[in-house]
């Protein structure tokens, strides 16, 4: 089947070589615009395009491009962009979606998933519609999420099972998909604002944000990323939100156990590693 691919970041990378691997005819893979990255005024392609020249695939970034691939189908993985109904009109695609539709249509559905403490998630191949993520479903694979899973971690088990599944469904024909049933939730972008710790809230949630990643706090006025914790009991009677006990920081109901932090302008380091430097006392409270 001569395919054309469009996707962007580091998890849209192994469904793109699996289907290379598969033996698809991978006529095109349009991404993003090389950006500069850091200081230096050198332009850093996509983790997709950098995949792409190694496979030796034409790459472009003009999704209108995909208009002379003379492809059968389109695939989509974590584009990030909108793609046209002039398009989607002359080309049927599919996209690899990372939950189980209707719930968490949208841009973040693992982070969304994680920080409502769903017990499960899984991958859908479905068809690409004008409407975001509303397109019958080809194929869905549940995948459990583990307790003390990060996003990090869930991300990797749901591209691993996704570049699977997809292949397994192109080899077996598309056929007909069925409706989503059930009622849609959507999953919005994560922002800097949602990732700070709210101390009065409880600490099995501060706990999933913690885990989503880039969770952050204020000590002293100065930003503290909290990179892992762990909720504990803790009899916070007597303290406010966001006051310490040792490793432990009081909040709305129990404590979290703080683990690993990032302290403004330095490395990650251990909570006793930051306290041996910074001696917080009794009178300091996170978040403020």
């Amino acid at each position: 089947m001569r395919l054309v691919f469009l996707g962007t970041p580091a998890m849209a990378v192994p469904p793109l070589r699996a289907l290379v691997a598969a033996g698809h005819d991978v006529a095109l893979v349009v991404t993003r615009p090389d950006r500069r990255r850091g200081r230096g005024s050198e332009l850093s392609p996509s983790p997709v395009k950098a995949a792409a020249v190694e496979l030796g695939l034409a790459v472009s970034h003009d999704v209108d491009d995909v208009l002379m691939a003379s492809a059968d189908l389109g695939v989509v993985v974590a584009f990030g962009r909108i793609i046209k109904p002039h398009v989607l009109a002359a080309v049927p695609m599919v996209n690899v979606h990372f939950s189980l539709l209707p719930r968490w249509r949208g841009a973040a559905p693992v982070e969304r998933a994680l920080l409502a403490g769903d017990g499960e998630t899984g991958v859908a191949i479905m068809a690409v519609e004008e409407e975001l993520d509303t397109g019958g479903i080809y194929a869905e694979r549940v995948v459990p999420i583990a307790p003390r899973a990060t996003a990090a971690e869930l991300r990797e088990e749901l591209v691993t099972v996704g570049a699977a599944l997809l292949v397994d469904t192109l080899a077996a024909g598309l056929g007909k998909p069925r409706r989503q049933v059930g009622a849609a939730t959507y999953a919005a972008k994560i922002e800097p604002a949602d990732l700070e710790l709210d101390w009065c809230r409880p600490a099995v949630e501060l706990d999933r944000l913690v885990r989503v990643g880039r969770a952050w706090t204020t000590f002293r006025g100065r930003r503290l990323k909290v990179l892992a914790a762990e909720p504990t009991e803790f009899d916070a009677a007597g303290m406010s939100p966001g006051a310490l006990a040792g490793d432990t920081v009081a909040t709305g109901s129990g404590g979290l156990h703080l683990v690993t932090v990032q302290p403004e302008g330095k490395a990650p380091m251990s909570w006793a590693a930051f306290a041996n430097g910074a001696h917080p006392t009794s009178a300091d409270r996170l978040g403020y």
